[in-house]
């Protein structure tokens, strides 16, 4: 089984953390309301994706 030599230290470990931060959600404005929404899903506000009606208000 593959052990690791030496412990790893700080630095390197925490320059390998560096890239799991969070990413900002894709958000777009939508078409039917104006409002903004959240990319390739329906809208809250008016309930359209892709100018058409899903859910009814």
């Amino acid at each position: 089984m593959a052990v690791p030599q030496r412990r790893t230290s700080k630095t390197r470990r925490d320059k390998r953390r560096t890239h799991f931060k969070l990413e900002v959600p894709g958000m777009v404005k939508c078409s039917h309301c104006g409002e903004m929404k959240l990319a390739h899903r329906v809208c809250k506000s008016c309930g359209t994706y892709k100018s058409r009606e899903i859910i009814n208000q």
